[in-house]
């Protein structure tokens, strides 16, 4: 059961991956959260707005209408809701933008149910060091050549067209993965 309430909380999930959201929603509901499933933000909305909820788990990147959209639109029905924005396309940017429309926490795929209960401020371990430490930047270009090299559906050329550089630069650096210290 959810020790932090007598009842279970609300929770929604909208992820357009239908295996991720059985298996999360199970491990949810096991840990005492009534779990409302969702696999578009069209579909999620309504959902939201006959029932607020108290929690919500969405991914970035979906079919359709982009799940930035229903941070916001979820904040603006409850500022008091707990929204963890999931994502496999993790970047500084998309993180930001998350935060200021409303998200609690942003955390890359893959993450389990107590990451991402961590993340809600549940489960936490108080042991636990927080990485105070800003990624260095390599890290952030790195971040940004991948970020631009998807956008062009891994075209090296034109990416490095769009990136203003050399193809064997371009090269070079996608090559090169920062370090763990340099992050």
């Amino acid at each position: 059961m959810n020790p932090h309430f007598n009842e279970q909380a609300s929770l929604l999930l909208v992820d357009d991956d239908t295996t991720f959201c059985h298996v999360l929603s199970r491990a949810l509901e096991k840990r005492g959260y009534a779990v409302a499933v969702a696999n578009s933000v069209e579909e999620a909305i309504p959902m939201a707005q006959a029932n607020p909820p108290e929690y919500a788990i969405l991914d970035l990147k979906m079919s359709g209408a982009s799940g930035l959209a229903l941070v916001h639109a979820l904040h603006e029905l409850d500022p008091a809701t707990r929204i963890v924005v999931l994502t496999g396309y993790a970047s500084i940017a998309t993180a930001v933008e998350a935060i200021k429309l409303g998200a609690t926490q942003y955390l890359s795929k893959p993450a389990n149910a107590d990451e991402i209960l961590a993340a809600f401020g549940h489960y936490a371990k108080p042991d636990a060091p927080l990485n105070a430490q800003p990624p260095s930047v390599e890290r952030l270009e790195w971040e940004h050549i991948h970020r631009v090299l998807q956008e062009h559906q891994g075209n090296i050329s034109a990416t490095a067209r769009a990136l203003n550089m050399h193809r064997r630069t371009l090269q070079r650096k996608l090559s090169k993965r920062p370090t763990t210290e340099n992050q």
